[in-house]
């Protein structure tokens, strides 16, 4: 996965799964303030575990 994918399943399973928006409004002022909550609360860097493999000649 990439990780537009891995955001993208983030905010569907936290917000729009069990969402209730009245409007396009609604949505986009909710999908902006998880996007705080989100970017405050739970954001971490990324840390790489898999070392690849060499590449040959």
């Amino acid at each position: 996965m990439n990780q537009v994918e891995i955001w993208l399943s983030i905010l569907v399973r936290k917000l729009l799964k069990r969402g209730n928006f009245t409007s396009v409004q609604d949505l986009k002022v909710k999908v902006l303030a998880f996007i705080e909550y989100f970017n405050r609360t739970m954001a971490k860097p990324f840390k790489w575990t898999w070392k690849g493999k060499a590449l040959v000649a």
